[in-house]
């Protein structure tokens, strides 16, 4: 028994020994299973490199042959016209002939013989105040008249049979005289109290009524002559040397924007103001259905003699910087592969007068030339454009508003 369990405890140890001999893992299989590791993942990364290098190339390409898709402009083809150059200008409108009618003497109004707004002709009752005290004095006036007329007559015919002295002759016909301007002055006193209209013109709206009382110098009706009227302006000094009487101009009022009124410079001021140095500029012009009335603002055109060949473009087409203004022409060009397309170049340009929308050209444009009209904010130069012209900016020397 003894030696049967010695045997069996000296072989398992040895059989232990033997188990974990087997299940060991040889020491170089590691290192292989890491470098097949490392060797897949260098792998992975360089195909996803070549990936990505492959995307960049082909998006890099892609840059190259990109193209900024072309802006949608409108273009205007400019050809010089002949103008005439004028000077703008603001003033008013007055009457040649423009007074308020007021009352000369006190008095009652008893009769307003014509409408307000109404046509009267020269020498026509506009009112009459009461006069009954004044017609009263007149009668006394005219018998005292008659009787200083009967005694100069009888002292004549005295005198002339030596029977009284000339001076009783004399004071005869002082008295006479005297009678004579009594009734004269009675008969202009009930005449400054008949208001007559000293001219043919419009009246306004009356300011009295009948049985109001008025006092000397209190207003009764505008009076004004409308068959020509005046319009006074200023301009800079520097253009007096290009002023003369009868040169042509042209108004517009407020109130009429379809109508444009000639007219010439009948008087020039003889002084310079010293405070603005403008000089006073009067011009009359017809005014036919006198549509013009006193005190209407005014645009008044100054013609200059000169006329000029210019070109002249919308406002909208003008790019103003502090540098220069300037211009979008169109032109054809070339890209970098040398092929064609529509492109813009910037031009500058030196700008003259305004008409309306459009501004003239003084220097910077030939004819022919291509100006873009509209859309000029997007441009750069060198960009490719389309045009479309469907649709115009505002390319009027006489715009009329939509809205007034």
């Amino acid at each position: 028994m003894s030696e049967t369990n010695h045997g069996e405890s000296t072989l398992a140890p040895t059989a232990a020994a033997g188990i974990i001999s087997a299940g060991e893992i040889p020491p170089k299989r590691p290192r292989l299973i890491l470098f097949l590791t490392i060797l897949a993942m260098l792998a992975v990364i360089a195909v996803i490199g070549l990936l990505k290098a492959r995307q960049i190339s082909q998006a890099i390409a892609m840059g190259k042959s990109f193209r900024m898709p072309p802006d949608a402009v409108t273009t205007l083809k400019v050809a010089s016209e002949t103008i005439r150059p004028s000077i703008p200008a603001v003033g008013s409108l007055s009457s040649p002939q423009g007074v308020m009618m007021s009352a000369d003497l006190p008095g009652v109004v008893t009769a307003i013989p014509f409408e307000s707004g109404s046509h009267v002709t020269n020498g026509q009752v506009l009112v009459r105040l009461d006069t009954r005290q004044e017609e009263a004095q007149l009668r006394t006036a005219l018998a005292k008249l008659e009787l200083a007329r009967q005694n100069l007559e009888r002292a004549r015919d005295l005198s002339q049979k030596h029977v009284i002295a000339q001076s009783a002759l004399d004071d005869a016909k002082s008295q006479f005289d005297a009678a004579t301007a009594s009734v004269d002055e009675t008969r202009a006193t009930i005449a400054r109290k008949t208001i007559l209209a000293p001219f043919e013109g419009e009246t306004g709206i009356r300011q009295v009524n009948i049985g109001q009382y008025l006092k000397s110098g209190d207003p009764i009706v505008q009076l004004d002559a409308l068959d020509t009227v005046y319009v006074n302006y200023a301009l800079p000094q520097q253009h007096l040397g290009q002023l003369h009487v009868g040169q042509p101009v042209m108004v517009r009022a407020d109130g009429l924007p379809d109508k444009e009124f000639p007219g010439t410079i009948n008087a020039i001021n003889s002084m310079v103001d010293t405070s603005t140095r403008n000089i006073q500029v009067q011009a009359i012009l017809p005014n036919p259905g006198h549509l013009l009335r006193s005190g209407m603002f005014a645009a008044v055109r100054t013609l200059l003699p000169d006329r000029r060949k210019t070109i002249m473009i919308p406002a909208s087409s003008i790019q103003y910087a502090p540098y220069g203004d300037s211009v979008f022409v169109v032109a054809t060009m070339k890209d970098k592969e040398g092929k064609e397309y529509l492109g813009v170049r910037e031009q500058t340009v030196e700008l003259g007068s305004t008409r309306g929308d459009q501004v003239e050209i003084v220097k910077g444009l030939s004819d022919g030339d291509q100006v873009v009209t509209s859309g000029i904010f997007k441009l750069r130069q060198g960009g490719a454009v389309r045009i479309e012209n469907a649709i115009q900016p505002g390319n009027n020397p006489a715009p009329k508003p939509t809205d007034t």
